[in-house]
């Protein structure tokens, strides 16, 4: 009995069944247990990988390579690179036709123009597969005119008898491996390898976007070599890669099912052209037009804005809008900038407006223009309008006075609502640490939220209920002013009047007795045993205010201090 592991079984060839000839004959379906490339995109360690073929003025001639490659290979089997290169050695017409001199020059302008303008922009790389060593040297003396000379290395293995023209581009071993080391690397040079061989099998580099396949390839070394660019990518710069793409100047995906001797299940879908992902833009923006575009449509800024918020209350209803607008996204990052485009760039816009606009305000504490991959975000960058709803400017400085002011305005309640939590929360994010009375205040302010949007409260009730937060807001900013207390026992006086129901002597009084026990324990929030002191101390201060319930009390308190001292 024979048990065979392989990640890249051949379903059919000239010879038989292939791996199925020897291994899983007793099984009907060829396995004894698989886990396939789709299994691989459902848990999200592959992938998707799209291609798109290169101007027909720079693939090679059709007839040479069915002539020379397809009818060969699939005579003699292509089981591993070295028979690959076996079978490409005797096409002498095709590897000539590959590196005439003027083609090189002509893929390696597109190639130059293609990375800059698509991949680049979005912070990726790139692999330039040549048909052999020598091509490799032609397209590195190519690039160089189009290119700075930093941006691509060549990556070949040494041979014996070589030109002066290969021996030039050798690395030595130390020299190779810093050159994989800092590919893998997002913002360092180089940003495209050009290789042959090395690399298409265990180098795994996940910033590897593009590869631009200039060598005849089939069967699973056609498939190792493509997948070089179905690794996930995210980083805190804003890259997300969900797509790997190919450009075929050789024509390998003409017949993808030729080019792939596998169980067409397993690769169906695995592996499409560029022009599905077109037509899935165009669905996913139809989509848009008709069930998003048209709250809006007609209206002017502030009604619009009223509209979609109100629309949009329901975290469900939210979530999907998210999840349709995250795929449009991803969409339009590998298009752009595509002419295909054009006709969907202005709703496009709104769109973008749309998301922006609801996440600033129902997800106030989500830096929104960070989330957006790089393309959509340069269009925010270019085209941010005066919404509503928008990111206030840095040298804006909130207070009550601008607060008060938000209330006033005449804009619609809804906008008026989401206005007014926006800027809280700011006040909240940016002066809490150092006025600790604001913290209750941006609570109270989250709990209004949570009923707005669950429609407990309605947009009157809603603004209502902030205008008195704000009107409160005042007042203790008024009585901080006069207020001798340091800010950590300033914020229990008012969390004793807002909460506890104290009169503003009262509660002054009971934070003055406990502030020295506070100044005495000044890290109780990291030491067990400070906080046990300062404890002892806060409990005689509340029984002799007349508190019964202590511990529940100083619980509380300690809590919200905590919040400051984190």
């Amino acid at each position: 009995t024979f048990v065979g592991f392989t990640g890249t079984p051949i379903d059919r060839s000239a010879h038989g069944k292939g791996t199925f000839k020897v291994f899983g004959s007793d099984d009907p379906s060829g396995y004894l247990d698989k886990y396939s490339i789709r299994d691989s995109l459902r848990d999200g360690t592959t992938i998707p990988l799209h291609y798109q073929m290169a101007p027909n003025e720079l693939v090679v001639d059709r007839e040479a390579m069915e002539k020379e490659f397809w009818t060969v290979a699939e005579l003699e089997g292509v089981a591993d690179v070295e028979e690959l290169n076996r079978v490409l050695d005797r096409a002498v017409t095709l590897k000539n036709m590959l590196k005439n001199q003027h083609r090189v020059d002509m893929v390696a302008g597109f190639i130059a123009e293609h990375f800059q303008t698509f991949v680049a922009p979005m912070g990726y790389k790139g692999f330039l597969v040549a048909v052999d060593r020598e091509a490799c040297c032609l397209y590195k003396e190519a690039l160089d005119r189009y290119l700075p000379v930093e941006m691509s290395q060549v990556v070949i293995s040494r041979g014996h008898n070589n030109q002066s023209r290969l021996r030039r581009y050798y690395l030595s071993e130390g020299a190779e491996k810093e050159v994989r080391k800092a590919f893998r690397k997002p913002d360092e040079q180089p940003q495209i390898l050009i290789v042959t061989e090395k690399l298409l099998t265990g180098y795994d580099a996940p910033i590897l976007y593009c590869m631009y396949l200039d060598k005849p390839m089939r069967d699973h070394v056609l498939l190792q070599a493509i997948a070089r660019v179905n690794r996930p990518y995210e980083d805190e710069a804003g890259r997300r890669k969900t797509n790997g793409l190919i450009v075929d100047f050789v024509g390998i995906f003409d017949n993808l099912e030729r080019a792939l001797a596998f169980d067409s299940k397993d690769v169906e879908g695995v592996v499409e052209g560029l022009d599905v992902l077109k037509d899935h833009f165009a669905a996913l923006m139809e989509h848009g037009r008709r069930d998003f575009l048209p709250l809006a449509s007609g209206k002017n800024v502030d009604k619009a804005a009223e509209a979609v918020l109100e629309h949009f209350r329901d975290k469900e209803s939210r979530e999907a809008f998210y999840a349709y607008f995250r795929e449009l996204e991803e969409v339009y990052e590998i298009l752009s900038p595509d002419s295909f485009l054009r006709p969907f760039l202005e709703d496009y816009q709104s769109l973008v407006e749309m998301y922006r606009l609801l996440r600033s305000a129902y997800e106030p504490h989500i830096p929104v223009d960070k989330s957006f991959l790089r393309k959509t975000a340069e269009i925010v960058q270019k085209h941010t309008a005066a919404g509503t709803v928008q990111e206030p400017k840095e040298t804006y400085e909130i207070g009550v006075g601008a607060l008060l002011a938000l209330v006033k305005e005449e804009k619609p309640d809804t906008v008026k609502v989401f206005n007014l939590l926006k800027e809280l929360h700011r006040l909240v994010k940016d002066k809490g640490k150092e006025q600790p009375h604001l913290i209750p205040i941006g609570e109270r302010a989250e709990a209004i939220r949570r009923a707005f949007e669950e429609r407990q409260l309605n947009s009157q009730q809603a603004l209502q209920e902030l205008s008195e937060l704000v009107r409160d807001l005042k007042d203790a900013q008024e009585q901080r002013q006069k207020s001798k207390l340091s800010p950590e026992a300033f914020a229990v006086a008012w969390w004793l009047q807002v909460q506890k129901g104290f009169e503003v002597e009262q509660a002054e009084r009971l934070a003055a007795s406990v502030e020295p026990a506070f100044k005495e324990f000044p890290h109780w929030a990291v030491i067990e045993a400070h906080e046990r002191e300062l404890r002892k101390q806060l409990y005689r201060e509340l029984i002799a205010s007349g508190v019964k319930d202590v511990v529940a009390w100083a619980d509380e308190m300690l809590t919200l201090l905590r919040r400051v001292a984190q």
